[in-house]
């Protein structure tokens, strides 16, 4: 620490008086942030005199993740006081979004808040006070929303907040992706999310000083998740991990977990260091990958406070309510006079800390991660595919996303790849951009500076996507596995809608995940290889934010990526074909298709079925249903769905705003009473999704995949689901207004 000032003093960035008064202020302000937070989970009154509290002034039922949130105070606080001591505000990111406490308690205390916060809670004994009502409170409003601007994880209101972190693990394979050259990022890791998520091994290989910030990892290292040791502590603990952080390429800094100087010596030891690396690659006398430094802060759970390292430490550490039980107040207020720090002495260690106005810097709540500021890309002028032609949708895709990387070169770009590119049709970008390694081997694409994360680990692959909100990103994945990106890009969307409800701009470009390879065109893998799941489940989410696109031939497919691309804050599931297939609409067509979320392909005066089709496959055996319809003297209507999402009951204001009104889809979509959807998905979910096009179960029919499948071409997947022409054409003969002479007509 000596060490460390004295650098600091000789290098003008802080003096060493001012060095130790900040080290000092930290202190007390890490001991009164554990004094908050121990009151959040059990207080219903606070007192900044710290008075002798009595059975009303405590919760009855009191909740909170107090253990871990103890942990993250003197972290926290410790990235303050590295911010402070050099005159830089860092971003940050917390993987353990359940210890949010600790970053309400302290930013109240400095007043480091968004509006609704400090508004909300003034730093007096009635706004702490309400600050502690409020967690936990679960009032609800009438708009069916949450009455407090506080949560149990991160959430908007969280100054500085940017990511959820209720999903374990994810952050540890985001951080290495995130900042650009000139950022700095400091990462809160926990050692339980560890083993919960695979994948943060591989952050060292992926770090490049060209295009990446500074990043510094911190595993807060408490040894326990919620029922028992985490694996890492029953394995040998920091020993053990520290060795299998040396065998992945980090190099591993031990630091006492207790203490914000540590925190704050170990994040400006390793910008240091990282820096320090980079610049020996740059002179060429060392090469990648770096070693990247990471920080392991050993504590105890619950450290600071009575039950600290026990099971019970995660969540109520004393051993009963203070409200109620005599020995657990007494607990309590013993506990919290030992960290209480006087309101003068509080307000002379914040004054220290704040050191903004002097050093021209951001709070922390306005950090580079947190106001981004991404410009508009160039989105090329597509191609015109002709009709008729025969063209892969993915490999119109990746014609155009290839021209689009070209023309913008001021954004990083992140492809990520489960190692499917090419067998997908991206062989264009694949050859552009290339996979990123430390050792390119000849012959492939592959180079030191690659934008393509490639790993066979879909979670790690689609959070290198979606980590790089300062640039361009792209995930391509088997439709079959793309599931495993959903807990990734649910917490994305989630946090983005809690942006834009709160009156705030979501500012990074909207992230396509194309899922090809997909369940009608992959019966060469048997039925592991044929499922929907991912597009189901994302058509939950709010279409809004989470949209959905079905594509059905290359100038659509292009149209729905360039769409998003000149939109923000989206994570779209975009179903393509690889195979080729049939051009069937212009440019414009397309792009006003997509625009619409439908279009009407062909449409008989005298329809009396309309054939609703979703997905390249499902279009064509429509079309050819139609024709043989005809033949027997139907008439048809048939109607390309690209975004079912714009056509669904809106379940809030926001979907309102953003799906088709009652008229919009009347004049979009002609009426005709008889009606079949074939679907890509199963028949059952858009039978929800599409309810507003349901005329009644006896004139409207859903063909969907029916979990039928193995080793088949696309044909006999059709077939085996009941979606080619024949059994479409057999659907369509049931329904009430269709002749009964269209049946047996040849």
């Amino acid at each position: 620490m000596e060490q460390l000032v004295a650098r600091l003093d000789a290098h003008g960035i802080c003096s060493s008086a001012n060095a130790w008064d900040l080290f000092i202020a930290a202190d007390r302000l890490g001991s009164m942030g554990l004094w908050l937070t121990a009151h959040m989970t059990y207080a219903k009154n606070v007192y900044l005199d710290g008075r002798t509290m009595t059975p009303e002034d405590f919760k009855v039922v009191p909740e909170g993740h107090t253990g871990g949130a103890l942990n993250i105070v003197p972290a926290y606080v410790g990235y303050l006081l590295a911010n402070a001591l050099t005159g830089t505000t860092r971003a940050w990111l917390m993987g353990q979004g359940h210890c949010v406490a600790a970053i309400d308690a302290v930013n109240v205390l400095i007043r480091n808040l968004e509006p609704e916060q400090d508004a909300h809670y003034p730093l007096s004994d009635a706004g702490l006070s309400r600050l502690c009502q409020d967690f936990y409170s679960y009032e609800i409003g009438a708009d069916g929303r949450p009455v407090a601007p506080l949560g149990s994880h991160v959430n908007v209101f969280t100054a500085g907040g940017i990511s959820e972190g209720g999903y374990l693990g994810f952050a540890g394979l985001q951080y290495v992706h995130m900042p650009l050259p000139g950022q700095e990022l400091v990462s809160f890791l926990s050692d339980g999310a560890f083993e919960e998520q695979r994948g943060s091994d591989w952050a060292a290989r992926w770090w490049r000083g060209e295009d990446t910030g500074l990043v510094m990892p911190i595993m807060i290292a408490n040894g326990r998740r919620i029922d028992q040791r985490t694996t890492m502590s029953q394995s040998g603990g920091v020993h053990w991990f520290r060795d299998h952080l040396t065998l992945n390429g980090f190099e591993p800094i031990d630091i006492d977990g207790r203490d914000p100087a540590a925190f704050a010596w170990a994040i400006l030891s390793m910008a240091e260091r990282l820096r320090e690396q980079h610049e020996a690659i740059r002179a060429g006398s060392s090469q990648y990958p770096v070693l990247l430094p990471y920080a392991i802060a050993e504590t105890v759970k619950g450290f600071g406070f009575p039950g600290a390292g026990t099971n019970a430490a995660h969540n109520l550490p004393l051993p009963g309510s203070p409200a109620l039980d005599a020995g657990s107040r007494e607990s309590f207020i013993a506990g919290a006079s030992r960290l209480h720090v006087p309101p003068a002495e509080l307000q002379r260690a914040v004054s220290t800390l704040c050191t903004h106005a002097q050093q021209t810097r951001v709070r922390e709540k306005d950090h580079c991660l947190r106001k981004l500021e991404v410009a508009a890309p160039v989105l090329p002028v597509p191609r015109e595919i002709v009709v008729g032609a025969t063209v892969a949708p993915m490999a119109a895709i990746d014609e155009w996303f290839c021209e689009m990387a070209k023309q913008n070169p001021g954004h990083r770009i992140r492809v990520g790849n489960p190692d499917e590119m090419r067998s997908n049709r991206m062989n264009k970008t694949l050859d552009l951009l290339k996979h990123r390694v430390t050792a390119p081997e000849d012959g492939i694409a592959e180079s030191l500076h690659g934008s393509v994360i490639t790993a066979l680990n879909e979670e790690a692959v689609v959070s290198a996507a979606l980590a790089n909100k300062q640039g361009i990103s792209l995930a391509v994945s088997y439709e079959a596995f793309a599931v495993k990106m959903l807990g990734a890009m649910r917490q994305e969307v989630i946090f983005a809608r809690h942006t834009l409800e709160t009156g705030r701009a979501s500012q990074w470009l909207s992230v396509p995940v194309l899922v090809s390879s997909h369940t009608w065109e992959n019966g060469k893998n048997e039925q592991s290889h044929q499922d929907p799941t991912l597009c189901e489940a994302w058509l939950g989410e709010m279409a809004d934010v989470a949209p959905v696109y079905f594509p059905f031939d290359a100038n659509t497919a292009v149209a729905v990526v360039r769409s998003l691309y000149g939109q923000r804050g989206k994570v779209a599931t975009v179903v393509a074909a690889k195979n080729v297939g049939p051009v069937r609409c212009s440019v414009a067509q397309a792009e006003q298709a997509v625009r619409d979320g439908a279009i009407v392909l062909q449409h008989d005066e005298t329809a009396q079925v309309q054939l609703l089709a979703l997905g390249s496959y499902q279009v064509s055996a429509a079309l050819a249903a139609a024709d043989i319809l005809r033949q027997r003297g139907v008439g048809c209507s048939v109607v390309a769905i690209i975004e079912p999402g714009r056509l669904r009951i809106p379940r809030d204001e926001r979907e309102v705003a953003y799906v088709h009104s009652d008229a919009a889809i009347a004049a979009l979509i002609p009426a005709v009473q008889d009606r079949v959807v074939i679907s890509h998905t199963h028949a059952e979910v858009m039978t929800g999704v599409l309810r507003r096009l349901d005329t009644g179960s006896a004139t409207t029919v859903f063909l969907g995949y029916r979990n039928r499948g193995g080793t088949l071409d696309v044909a006999g997947m059709q077939f085996a689901n009941g979606q080619d022409a024949d059994q479409i054409v057999a659907a369509v003969v049931r329904l009430p207004g269709i002749p009964s002479s269209a049946e047996n007509a040849r």
